[in-house]
């Protein structure tokens, strides 16, 4: 399915219900259904509460653009398969498929590790599996990563429009600063995979932390990513939570946590931006 167009439509009747948002048309999953739309969330930039309502232009005002990287700025399954799969060897475990791997991603290497081993192997398996895996990346990293179509364009028009970009990711922090610098060097102002001051996502310990550095608060950033745990972050620390389709998670699943507009195309983040100006 090609991007569903920007568009700011008059009430409809759903098989959801009511449509009145005032800036977005309805999302609509891989299969032509369509999905319910949320209504957008303003946030005091001060002290942070949360008022739910109807946004006009300029009540919510972005100066900032935050990204999720695996399945939101970068394809970089095809080389996860690979790496999880060659750690899976070297462990003595047993391989799994495209699809299964697909299923695991998203919660920092750990928590796919625990999800790819044997169910009866013991933590210090899975600690010594995720090791071997970070052992093993810089030799299958990125051989096969990707941005997605439209991404660097569009990044470069939201900073041509002043936006202040950057990165939060679960992927440990060494690797998430090497493939942005394969990448898409040059672009964002900060950039943090998982650490100790960074935990992961849907802790918004890390996002906070991102803001202050870029000198701006929750209200004013739109946070952009293709998981639950990315809706979720954003929602935790009062941000404006984009979804996105063409990555690895679910649209209904993004919607269900609370997404507050999904597309299906990084052009589309120019509507975004606009709609909050």
């Amino acid at each position: 399915m090609g991007p569903t167009p920007f568009s700011h439509p008059q009430p409809t009747d759903t098989p959801m219900g009511k449509s009145d948002c005032p800036f977005f048309s309805s999302a609509w999953d891989n299969e032509g259904r369509n999905l319910p739309r949320l209504e957008p969330r303003m946030t005091d930039c001060a002290s942070g509460d949360r008022a739910q309502g109807i946004l006009t232009p300029g009540d919510h005002a972005f100066d900032a653009f935050v990204f999720d990287l695996d399945g939101t700025l970068l394809d970089t399954l095809p080389d996860l398969v690979e790496l999880t799969n060659a750690t899976l060897r070297a462990c003595g475990y047993p391989e799994h498929t495209h699809d299964e791997i697909l299923g695991f991603v998203g919660s920092g290497v750990k928590a796919l590790i625990r999800m790819a081993v044997p169910p009866e192997a013991s933590d210090a398996d899975v600690e010594r599996a995720a090791q071997q895996w970070k052992d093993l990346y810089p030799e299958y990293g990125y051989r096969l990563t990707k941005p997605y179509e439209g991404i660097e364009a569009a990044l470069a028009q939201l900073s041509d429009a002043g936006m202040k970009l950057a990165v939060l990711s679960n992927k440990f922090d060494g690797a998430v600063h090497e493939v942005i610098d394969a990448f898409l060097p040059g672009i964002f102002l900060t950039v943090h995979g998982e650490s100790p001051e960074f935990p992961r996502k849907p802790d918004p310990t890390g996002l906070n932390k991102l803001l202050a550095e870029l000198g701006t608060c929750a209200k004013r950033c739109a946070f952009v990513g293709d998981s639950p745990n990315d809706i979720r972050v954003a929602r935790a620390a009062g941000a404006y939570a984009v979804g996105v389709t063409w990555g690895y998670g679910a649209n209904e699943t993004l919607v269900a946590d609370g997404a507050d507009v999904l597309i299906d195309h990084p052009s589309q983040l120019l509507d975004v931006l606009r709609a909050h100006r």
